[in-house]
């Protein structure tokens, strides 16, 4: 049993903290322009319905180095933070991978490509070089839900299996479910000092705080119980790092009810369970990016800040903290302005299909599960057109070497749009599959959906609403805790997700049609709450479902399984 006397609480608050030292500033440690040579980075221009987009993932391996996964070039550009001015080692993907996630354990790059890939130098070479050097990876074997340090390693930012349509709906009634409680959650961390260990995340009472039980792996020995209370309501909480002073950090939201000014941070402990202070992470009007933060084993906070000119590694300052106990992290930075409401005038009537939420959370999943054959007048041309604006081809990268093969997904097709069964009957009749170039032309001869098409076919509508016209037919939902399945999270102008549900350990899970979350096609995706709405992601809901039929589970998540690698917590003894 656990006994209260023995936690330490810490309460954050933000401009009126109870600091005993002044913060430091953030500081670029490293910055990449956007382009394909040596020494830069992939970088897609937003535009209307596109959302900027570049490096995906920031990861620290064992010696410091930092590793950045510059997805649209397909390749990882590795570097020492403490010698800015050394060219980085650039680390060349196999052909056949397509990660939208790196993680860097000890020696071991790990990708997630729809599941965990392992990679390696090929013969002869090796990442170990003093900066500079072009470095071909292979790969070395795919892991499988075993191991559960990699697996819960992917999970921390989102990256994990598929869920289905009955964690959604009421096999009985068919009513969409809504839970409103925090399942507890055991997280496995390959840690600097203490190697593998458990993290098992208490809820208490309420939705403001939670108790942290770390334990090695090996001989299950208790070295850490840690106390989080936030101001408001906990969104994500994740167990980043024990680092080489024996000190641990974890990652932790803090979401308003108004959604106003959520904030995420990284809250580091003492070796006794202190609480030091916390690292404020810089959010504000970035794109979405997979894995922002990582902890290098000196104890050093980094974060993946991408920008339309390219992308800058910042080490994150620290911000100390006297005896407090709850941690209220009101603004400190510069609130993002709002992202402007256009006023939509419409040429058109939208013929709104009958639809309810059981029918839009069941078209989103068709629209991600639905298989077909790549045939090679779906595939076009190899190599394929050009885009414009940056280096990639029209081809989406989920389809890339697929020809004749069934492949999963509606692709992403920009200024696309349509049902189902319009894809279908055009696929079958030899269309063009997918188009990724957002900065071209729309093409009337490829098929598939961009985001805002797959959310109005979600909803029923037969005509295509694009992000800045969606507010005209979706109200706000003021409190994001109050999203139900089948609502949205729009950024008016850039990108919209389908909501599908908020996950045991609360963050939210969404569908949505995307060229680098979901490397070119329709996909399920999970993402912390608070990173999107520090981002400009409004939660709205349809104003014409034909109900709004829900049912609320009084408890926490029933699973008759817990997901792999990420197991619901049991109290230890």
């Amino acid at each position: 049993m656990f006994r209260r006397s023995s936690w330490i609480w810490l309460s954050i608050v933000g401009a009126a903290f109870a600091a005993t030292g002044a913060k430091a500033d953030d500081a670029v440690v490293r910055s990449f322009a956007g382009g394909s040579a040596a020494s830069m980075v992939g970088i897609v221009p937003a535009g209307q319905d596109v959302e900027l987009g570049g490096p995906q993932a920031l990861s620290a391996d064992g010696q410091g180095n930092l590793f950045v996964l510059d997805q649209v070039n397909g390749r990882i550009l590795q570097f020492d933070p403490k010698q800015p001015n050394t060219a980085p080692d650039i680390l060349k993907m196999p052909g056949d991978v397509q990660p939208t996630d790196l993680v860097v354990r000890n020696d071991d790059i790990m990708v997630w490509d729809g599941g965990v890939r392992m990679l390696k130098a090929a013969p002869g070479q090796s990442t170990r070089g003093v900066g500079g050097d072009v470095i071909q990876l292979e790969e070395v074997s795919s892991r499988g839900t075993d191991d559960q340090v990699a697996v819960s390693a992917f999970a921390q930012m989102g990256s994990q299996a598929l869920s289905s349509p009955t964690d959604l709906l009421d096999q009985n009634t068919r009513a969409a479910i809504v839970r409103t409680t925090r399942q507890p959650d055991r997280q496995y961390i390959a840690s600097r000092s203490k190697g593998s260990v458990i993290a098992d995340i208490i809820p208490d009472k309420g939705n403001a705080s939670v108790r942290v039980e770390i334990q090695t792996m090996v001989s299950n020995e208790t070295i850490g119980q840690l106390g989080l209370r936030v101001r408001n309501q906990l969104g994500t909480v994740e167990f980043l790092e024990i680092d080489n002073s024996d000190r641990f950090y974890l990652l932790a939201e803090d979401i308003p009810p108004s959604g106003k000014n959520a904030a995420t941070f990284v809250a580091r402990y003492a070796a006794n369970g202190r609480l030091e202070g916390i690292y404020e992470l810089p959010l504000e009007n970035t794109p979405v990016t997979r894995r922002f933060v990582t902890v290098s084993g000196d104890g050093d906070v980094y974060f993946l800040r991408t920008k339309p000119e390219g992308v800058e590694v910042v080490g994150v300052g620290f911000r100390p903290m006297g005896k407090v106990s709850v941690i209220d992290v009101r603004p400190s930075r510069t609130p993002a302005a709002p992202a402007a409401q256009p006023d939509i005038k419409f040429n058109a009537t939208a013929a709104v299909r009958p639809s309810n939420r059981q029918q839009a959370i069941e078209t989103a999943f068709a629209f991600e599960g639905v298989q077909w054959k790549l045939t090679p007048a779906n595939y076009g041309n190899d190599p394929d057109s050009q885009c414009s604006g940056f280096s990639r081809i029209r081809r989406p990268w989920y389809l890339q070497g697929k020809v004749n093969q069934e492949v999963r997904g509606v692709p992403y097709c920009w200024g696309c749009h349509g049902s189902l069964a319009n894809f279908r009957q055009r696929i079958e009749s030899g269309t063009l599959a997918g188009n990724v170039c957002t900065r071209n032309e729309p093409r009337p001869d490829v098929a598939g959906v961009d985001c805002s098409a797959f959310v109005s076919a979600a909803w029923g509508l037969s005509v295509h609403y694009t992000t800045a016209a969606i507010p005209a037919i979706a109200a706000p939902v003021t409190n994001p805790w109050d999203l139900k399945p089948g609502d949205a999270l729009n950024k008016p102008g850039s990108h919209v997700m389908l909501f599908l549900r908020f996950t045991p350990d609360r963050k939210a899970e969404v569908m949505e049609s995307s060229t680098g979350g979901c490397n070119g096609r329709v996909c399920r995706n999970v993402y912390p709450l608070a990173s999107l709405l520090a981002r400009g992601y409004v939660p709205v809901r349809f104003r014409a479902f034909a109900d709004d039929q829900t049912t609320v589970s009084a408890n926490a998540y029933q699973e008759t399984e817990a997901p792999a690698g990420r197991k619901t917590a049991n109290k230890r003894r």
